[in-house]
């Protein structure tokens, strides 16, 4: 997988990119990303939150 740039366009645009993107992926691939996104999710629930 290649590394991402941020992009700043239109949503309409960043989202036919994001589908293209994802269409040329593996099933492989899109399982790799789908479990990053959970493990971020998990990591980011179970964080110590800050008190100010």
């Amino acid at each position: 997988m290649k590394t991402n740039k941020l992009n700043h366009y239109h949503p309409s645009k960043m989202e036919m990119r994001y589908i293209e993107e994802v269409r040329q992926m593996t099933p492989q691939q899109r399982f790799e990303k789908l479990m990053a996104i959970i493990e971020i999710s998990y990591l980011l629930k179970t964080a110590k939150k800050i008190s100010k």
